[in-house]
């Protein structure tokens, strides 16, 4: 685990700024692991870094899949672990940076060892309302509420699911996951809440003036995971005529808001991060020089590559 580091933080905290100035510093080369930033097509929308910061610092995984393609944490953590491998082959530092938590935590601790879906147990869990599947969850796993979203009917199909197929809670073999603690080095970048907000608005702004509405609009079709993204279907229903520019503006902030917050009490969670604060006034130099004081390890190349598949 010392061959890999780790950058994170929510949304519009400055990530992608950081990482490139660290890159440069350490000799290291840069892999996304923003679930959206993966995808081809967004650049603008997904707040990719631009074609000029990844002429001057390797970058992977960003804008490697087409719009069309479904991805998950399992998918993302095969690629991105080869590449890691591929990056410490060559003597330099595998970066990884993103907001993701659970594609993050796919390398950090590894996957939950949970069963795939089961298409026979979709189609009859179907047939029930949403109503009787959050009932049928709770006769199964009482403990459910504590880790499932009981309003996300998604989510409590698949841990209705996961139930099923096991014959254990969900709620309990998550739980043996989460009591793993792995040692990883990273950092988690924070800001005082509005000055956080702050910068998401004016990001959401930026995004508008740089040509959000016309990206959105040469969409086509979009597979169920991209179509996720933030600001795509609120610039959709600009370009219906659901909602005015400014309506959808303020939700795309709003929802960008949520989600930095939904990413706050995600990394809160996982203590193997080393936190940096950041204000209003921090440059990006300045969150590197406070990395290298945290990690001083990363001033020299990476230990010699070792196989995955050595013991």
């Amino acid at each position: 685990m010392g061959s890999v580091f780790y950058l994170v933080g929510p949304t519009a905290s400055g990530k992608s700024a950081v990482a490139f100035h660290l890159a440069q510093a350490v000799g290291g080369e840069l892999i996304n692991a923003d679930a959206f930033q993966l995808y081809s097509g967004l650049p603008i929308c997904t707040a990719q870094p631009s074609m000029v910061e990844q002429a001057e610092v390797p970058h992977h995984l960003y804008g490697c899949l087409p719009v069309t393609e479904s991805c998950d944490a399992q998918t993302f953590c095969d690629r991105a672990s080869r590449v890691m491998d591929e990056v410490w082959q060559r003597g330099r530092w595998p970066i990884v940076v993103g907001g993701s938590g659970l594609y993050i935590k796919s390398l950090t601790h590894g996957l939950a060892p949970l069963p795939k879906g089961d298409p026979a147990i979709r189609e009859r869990l179907a047939m029930l309302t949403a109503a009787e599947r959050v009932g049928e969850l709770l006769r199964l796993d009482p403990q459910a509420p504590e880790n499932v979203a009981l309003a996300n009917d998604r989510y409590v199909t698949r841990a209705l699911e996961i139930c099923l197929l096991t014959g254990r809670p969900q709620s309990e073999l998550r739980r043996e996951w989460a009591s793993h603690e792995p040692q990883f080095m990273g950092v988690f970048l924070q800001r005082e809440r509005g000055d956080l907000y702050q910068r998401i608005n004016a990001r959401v702004l930026a995004m508008v003036k740089q040509g959000l509405i016309d990206e959105v609009q040469a969409l086509g079709d979009m597979s169920m995971t991209a179509e996720k993204a933030i600001g795509v279907g609120e610039v959709r229903a600009f370009l219906r005529g659901e909602v005015t520019l400014e309506e959808a503006v303020s939700a795309i902030q709003q929802a960008s808001r949520r989600y930095a917050k939904r990413q706050l009490t995600w990394f809160k969670r996982e203590r193997g991060f080393q936190t940096v604060c950041l204000d209003a006034d921090s440059t990006a130099t300045f969150a590197v020089e406070r990395i290298l004081e945290l990690f001083p390890c990363l001033q020299s190349p990476p230990p010699p590559f070792v196989p995955s598949s050595s013991t």
